[in-house]
């Protein structure tokens, strides 16, 4: 036997048709509301209380069947599933006026319908929990067909495209986002438990700065078509209100920065900075390892994990590895007193890119990355050189280095945190070093910020400061970024059967 298979166009078509029966019949097939009582969930999780309780329930057909004068109906909504049961001398008639479909009209429906029914909670004779249906209102009418849960939908380029049909389909996959929710959500509620405030800031900026990034551009035509950038940082608006005398302050939201994706980049990603007056590094250092154990605890249930092939448990005290002993154990190399040539020398003999535009300071730091890639942690990576922080105290001890601490977790740098430099002359100092690599080629050097060195001048708090983004989340539910967000920026495509469907419009 031959099975055609109908294609997309032909199954909407098929669709049409019936939504054109519909509306003959005098029913509206996209009703403004509902009435739901119940979320499928409480019903099935409380059946012995609610048994013989008239319930009313709304959410998307997943299965259908009909026979002769019975009919079932797998209805889902966001919490669960549960059947309909339908009896022919139960069911009500067609009804315009309440908009009710008879049992008559069940051949309009389809899988991805939305309807609404109201009946009575039991069990089947199999034993299934039911609503013995009585009243059914069809919600919304869908023209194409969404796969079934036993369909394959793993394509991953169609998955990124249809974000809406792959969390339908794959239920891992919406159920990742809900603890996305809870990862965020746990970070505002631990940071407001301490008395931190949240204070939204501008996405755009006529200077950006605060990370090693390239920065987006864009246009804003109520000043003149003033330019401006997309912010790649929270970090310089924070601190101006610690200027403005706030002592805890945090911001959460997107930022973004005009490179390339990796498996732990996105150019447009969430991000959450902190900063604190009168903290000092290691004042930050205790807070964000409690606050790494709430949040993740909180999203996930646990401290300890399996990330690839790392085995991490967080309940357990962190190291602390010193970045210049690091490197000279790994490369021989003392990285306050080697010359560029020798760091080129030693990304040349381990295999790493030599740029033409290299620098001592972005050589040093491809140096540790390719330790930090092994590194299974939790570790603090302490005490980085000053002229890879530009925007962070020195010891005052020791110049060379800085009050900086990273989080490195399965390989992955997880936070960055430091004492804040709020000395201005030394900021426009690192500013000025910062400009030169910028015109001497690196685009993702920081911008010289007069204003903020005017902020500094009229006088900022000792402070301390820490981010992260949601590389944490992907890392602990391991996927990579693109799998972590839902929807990823793909090149715009325009799907053949749309195409088909709609030839009069210009894509």
């Amino acid at each position: 036997m031959v099975i055609i298979m109908a294609t997309m166009k032909e199954y909407r078509d098929e669709r049409l048709k019936k939504l054109e029966e519909i509306k003959q019949l005098g029913l509206n097939p996209y009703p403004a509301s509902t009435k739901r009582t119940a979320m499928i969930s409480d019903i099935v999780n409380n059946f012995n209380e609610m048994e013989g309780e008239t319930v009313s329930v709304a959410g998307r057909i997943v299965g259908l069947r009909k026979f002769g004068k019975l009919a079932f109906i797998v209805l889902k909504d966001f919490s669960g599933k549960i059947q309909l049961f339908i009896q022919a001398n139960t069911l009500s008639q067609t009804d315009t006026e309440k908009n009710l479909l008879g049992l008559n009209n069940l051949n309009l429906l389809d899988t991805g319908d939305f309807v609404e029914a109201t009946g009575e909670v039991i069990k089947s004779k199999t034993g299934e929990i039911s609503v013995a249906t009585r009243e059914l209102k069809l919600l919304t009418k869908s023209l194409r067909p969404m796969p079934s849960e036993q369909d394959s939908f793993t394509n991953k380029e169609e998955r990124f495209r249809r974000r809406y049909v792959d969390m339908n389909v794959n239920q891992n996959v919406r159920d990742r986002f809900v603890r996305r929710s809870k990862f965020w959500q746990a970070t505002r509620d631990f940071l407001n438990q301490h008395d931190f405030n949240e204070i939204n800031i501008p996405v755009l900026e006529h200077t950006t700065g605060g990370a090693d990034a390239n920065p987006f551009v864009t246009y804003m035509d109520a000043l003149d078509n003033a330019e401006f950038y997309l912010r790649i940082s929270h970090e310089l608006p924070l601190k101006r209100l610690l200027g403005a005398g706030f002592e805890k302050v945090y911001d959460l939201g997107p930022r973004f920065r005009n490179e390339n994706y990796s498996d732990e980049h996105l150019p447009e990603h969430i991000a959450m900075e902190w900063y604190a007056a009168y903290w000092d590094w290691r004042d930050g250092m205790k807070f964000q390892e409690e606050m790494f154990k709430y949040v993740l605890k909180e999203t996930f249930g646990t401290l300890e994990f399996d990330l690839g092939n790392f085995k991490v448990n967080l309940d357990q005290e962190w190291e602390q590895w010193d970045y210049a002993e690091t490197i000279k154990n790994r490369y021989g190399i003392d990285p306050y007193n080697c010359t560029l040539d020798e760091v080129k020398a030693a990304l040349a003999a381990n295999n790493l890119e030599v740029e033409q535009s290299e620098n001592k300071s972005r050589g040093i730091d491809k140096l540790w990355k390719n330790i930090r890639k092994d590194v299974a942690g939790p570790i603090w990576l302490i005490n980085t050189p000053t002229f890879i922080s530009p925007l962070s105290k020195t010891h005052p001890d020791k110049p060379e280095m800085t009050q900086r601490a990273q989080v490195v977790i399965a390989g992955s740098e997880l936070c960055n945190l430091f004492s804040e430099l709020n000395d201005p002359i030394d900021q426009l100092d690192r500013f000025m070093k910062q400009q030169e690599m910028r015109d001497a080629g690196d685009d993702e050097a920081m911008m010289l910020d007069i204003d903020f060195v005017e902020m500094l001048e009229y006088g900022m708090p000792p402070a301390c400061g820490m981010g992260y983004s949601e590389r944490v989340f992907w890392i602990f539910e391991g996927v990579t970024a693109r799998e972590g967000v839902p929807f990823p920026q793909l090149k715009s495509e325009i799907d053949k059967t749309t195409r088909e469907i709609y030839p009069d419009l210009k894509f």
